[in-house]
């Protein structure tokens, strides 16, 4: 069904349709990007094809595989077929858009059909359905897309009130500052000083499974825990468990994120082998949740819950653990699957002092974590 037809004295209503036609495309098209498109376009000329092509790639696409379905949606939207849409003076054309499937294995044994233009609103973004793909059965090719997309996140760790008492607008009175301004006005008391407590990030543990059950989902994990970790390095932790406790939070400090995989993978001497989670955690609690790290801090724990070891002392160690944390989060990439059932030894017996147990095998999962690690 065609869009309804603006007015053509106001090209607005034909440009907000045209963002609403990227929208159905598969665009993620905010109400900001929509109005940084208008507002670029009101710095420019609206009436230049050329200037509102490139207005709008670079304001409402976040992604490479957004170009495809925005040259084609461009192309059918700005036709001189268009009747009301709105209309263009520029006779330059933009570069020649990519006509391409969004899917290329849609195109198989079809032919090509310059009428199809509804397709565009039927056919679902490559990246969007990469986001909710299981990480553990992701070709080769799928994972190197899916470490690009992990590098696009920008998470925002939780923080919390701090004790110390900092100048602020509003809060309680600051009788110090009062008294100086006061002084400095001749003694006249013109207004209250105040002060009130600062912000700052809340401590964020990770604690990553690196055994051989959980080895089609350590790399992406670790890749996650590198894009935490660059965002507040100086509030961030990261450990991986298996027959030993490693900390590895400095190799992942590392701004390049494979070399700071290839360092982290040079300093971990139990990757695929063999789970003790209850002795590794209690090594973690002896060594360094007791001694700060752990204290009213996010801990999030990244394993399936199998345990070779014994679950009792497993279960000992969490009741240890959540008494010093302010949220203790384990995330099975189990979890999301259809039927699954906390059944494992590990889950059962840490699964009384969890705040969350959540899915961690998907793009999608981990943003969701990285929203109940904010609300923290």
């Amino acid at each position: 069904m065609n869009p309804p037809t603006p007015p053509a004295d106001d090209p607005v209503p034909g440009l907000v349709g045209f963002a609403a036609v990227l929208r159905g495309a598969g665009l993620a098209i905010t109400t900001d990007r929509v109005s940084t498109f208008l507002s670029a376009l009101d710095a420019l000329d609206v009436t230049s094809q050329l200037q509102t092509y490139w207005a709008g790639r670079l304001t409402l696409c976040s992604d490479p595989d957004d170009l495809p379905r925005y040259d084609q949606a461009f192309a059918e939207w700005f036709t001189p077929s268009g009747g009301g849409r709105t209309r263009i003076t520029d006779e330059r054309p933009p570069p020649a858009p990519r006509l391409a499937a969004l899917d290329a294995g849609d195109r198989t044994g079809q032919s090509d059909d310059s009428d199809a233009g509804p397709e565009l609103h039927a056919r679902a973004s490559g990246a969007e359905v990469l986001r909710n793909r299981d990480v553990a059965e992701l070709t080769p090719a799928e994972r190197e897309h899916l470490r690009r997309l992990l590098d696009l996140l920008r998470p925002e760790l939780p923080r919390r009130t701090s004790r110390r008492l900092r100048p602020a607008r509003r809060g309680r009175t600051d009788p110090g500052r009062t008294l100086r301004a006061a002084l400095r006005n001749q003694g006249e008391l013109s207004d209250l000083r105040h002060r009130d407590h600062s912000r700052r990030a809340r401590k964020v543990v990770l604690l990553i499974d690196v055994s051989g059950s959980m080895e089609p989902y350590a790399d992406a994990l670790l890749r996650f825990a590198h894009v935490v970790i660059r965002r507040a390095p100086g509030a961030v932790e990261v450990f991986t468990l298996g027959t030993r406790l490693t900390r590895v939070t400095r190799e992942l400090r590392m701004r390049d994120a494979e070399r700071a995989l290839h360092a982290a993978g040079r300093a971990i001497p139990d990757w695929s082998g063999g789970t003790r989670l209850g002795e590794v955690l209690r090594a973690f609690v002896d060594r360094w949740g007791q001694r700060g790290a752990a204290r009213r801090a996010v801990v999030v724990v990244f394993s399936d819950g199998w345990e070779r070891g014994d679950t009792a002392l497993l279960g000992l160690q969490m009741q240890r653990l959540s008494r010093l944390v302010h949220r203790l989060i384990w995330v099975n990439p189990h979890a999301g699957k259809d039927g699954y059932a906390p059944v494992q030894g590990g889950i059962v017996a840490a699964l009384p002092y969890l705040d969350d147990l959540l899915a961690g095998h998907s793009l999608a999962t981990l943003e969701e974590l990285l929203g109940v690690m904010r609300d923290a």
